[in-house]
């Protein structure tokens, strides 16, 4: 890396790439924060069956919209989690941490990412697609990111554990001064997302601050590249490099996901 000063700035230059900093505390995180979010306890429906017991699954129908309460949510929310996706509290309440699930759920099911609940995604509830399988002689724990689908798949035991929405990086190059290690610094890089095989290594807990901005619960796979939590996962690449994800699924991932775990990344993404 290559430093150059200029009107009192430090220019950090050449291989920046991701959206953390390895300049920190290297520990495991205390133990997972406890919310209403968690894995199911039976295999995901990874085959793309219905539910462990084998019973017929049929779905309300009532198209939803964004803001939508009632049984009807309720119902999506419990199915979506039956299937190893994080919609949030079963609480019959449709608000944005249901809507990445849906996202992912349908991103899954190669339905266009919408708000809208309708019949397409109800067909899709009542036979779910698996998930593709990026590596097909991986471990059978490990995470794989599709960056042409920006999803990521975790892996335990060779089930499916959980699915999620994400955001990786965005492929636009960027230079952003800001203050690092008590200098003014200008870091400048390509805001990308590698692909390649990695395996998990160091982690923070809560809000961790890099040069790039603040990330939460980040558990780091490839250098300063980490799995985050993020106020903002939009539909498309926005990151400088890691891979943001909705702050409910950021709360449980560390518990889920070890220390030397591999992670497959695949993909590109294609903007419309």
């Amino acid at each position: 890396m290559a430093a150059l000063a200029t009107a009192g700035a430090v220019v950090l230059t050449g291989v920046l790439t991701g959206c953390g900093t390895q300049a920190g505390p290297r520990h495991s995180p205390a133990a997972p924060v406890t919310t209403s979010v968690t894995a199911p306890d039976t295999p995901a429906a990874g085959a793309g069956s219905g539910p462990a017991s084998g019973r017929t699954t049929t779905a309300p129908r009532k198209t939803l919209k964004l803001g939508a309460k009632g049984k009807s949510v309720t119902w999506l929310q419990r199915r979506l989690t039956e299937l190893g996706y994080q919609p949030g509290k079963a609480d019959g309440r449709y608000g944005g941490t249901t809507l990445a699930a849906v996202w992912a759920f349908q991103k899954v099911n190669d339905i266009k990412p919408t708000s809208t609940v309708a019949k397409r995604t109800w067909d899709a509830l009542e036979a779910p697609k698996p998930p593709k399988i990026l590596v097909r002689n991986g471990k059978p724990t490990r995470a794989e990111v599709n960056l042409t689908k920006q999803i990521m798949v975790l892996y335990v035991g060779g089930q499916v554990k959980l699915i999620t929405h994400v955001s990786s990086g965005s492929g636009i190059p960027y230079c952003e001064t800001a203050t690092w290690q008590g200098k003014e610094q200008r870091f400048c890089g390509s805001a990308s997302t590698p692909t390649g095989n990695y395996k998990t290594t160091w982690r923070a807990s809560g809000w961790h601050k890099s040069y790039l901005g603040e990330l939460y619960n980040p558990v780091f796979f490839n250098g300063g590249i980490a799995f985050h939590g993020a106020l903002s996962v939009p539909l498309y690449p926005a990151s400088h490099g890691c891979v943001r994800m909705p702050m409910n699924v950021a709360q449980v991932l560390p518990g889920m996901l070890g220390k030397g775990v591999p992670v497959h990344v695949r993909g590109k993404f294609r903007r419309a």
